[in-house]
């Protein structure tokens, strides 16, 4: 209800009602974690209570693996979380962060999610939909670095605590008017 969501041109192209499946922002307050969690802590809260993340996030998803493994070349690569998404029939890769957006997790993103196509992904699914999830973002710098972005990738970002109750009467009465 107080998000705007952002995602990239070529993700609408692909899948032209995501913002149908995804939220620009999700509330974590069920973790219940203190104010210096890092990523290892976040992603151990989420796997703890998946059945409440699951909810926050949407309907349709299925749990694959945490700290999913990518070989690429003689190299491993680890996605935080993987889900699949049976209406869409693709993978989702959520890649945690505890800090504000920067654009060269992007980059990160990409390069997991051509990994998951060339080398998880099934033939009959669709390509890999990348979820980068921030502590914190600011929407221009999201917007550039989405631009052109040939992935379907989003950023969203997260609280680990209810908004102000205030903020969320001013944007429910913006919704009536």
């Amino acid at each position: 209800m107080i998000s705007d969501t952002k995602i990239s041109p070529h993700t609408k192209e692909i899948y032209p009602n995501t913002d149908k499946y995804f939220k620009e922002d999700y509330i974590f307050e069920f973790l219940g974690l203190n104010e210096d969690y890092n990523e290892d802590e976040l992603q151990k809260g989420l796997i703890n209570h998946l059945k409440n993340f699951i909810l926050e996030i949407g309907k349709d998803f299925s749990f694959i693996g945490e700290k999913y493994r990518l070989q690429v070349g003689n190299s491993d690569f680890y996605i935080d979380l993987l889900f699949f998404h049976r209406e869409l029939q693709c993978l989702v890769a959520f890649e945690l962060k505890t800090e504000t957006f920067r654009p060269e997790y992007i980059g990160q993103l990409n390069f997991y999610l051509e990994a998951l196509d060339r080398d998880v992904k099934k033939d009959n699914e669709n390509p890999s939909i990348g979820i980068l999830l921030c502590n914190d973002k600011d929407d221009t710098v999201v917007e550039y670095a989405l631009s052109r972005s040939l992935s379907p990738a989003m950023v969203s970002q997260y609280q680990t605590n209810l908004p102000d109750k205030k903020i969320l009467q001013r944007k429910f009465e913006e919704l009536l008017d």
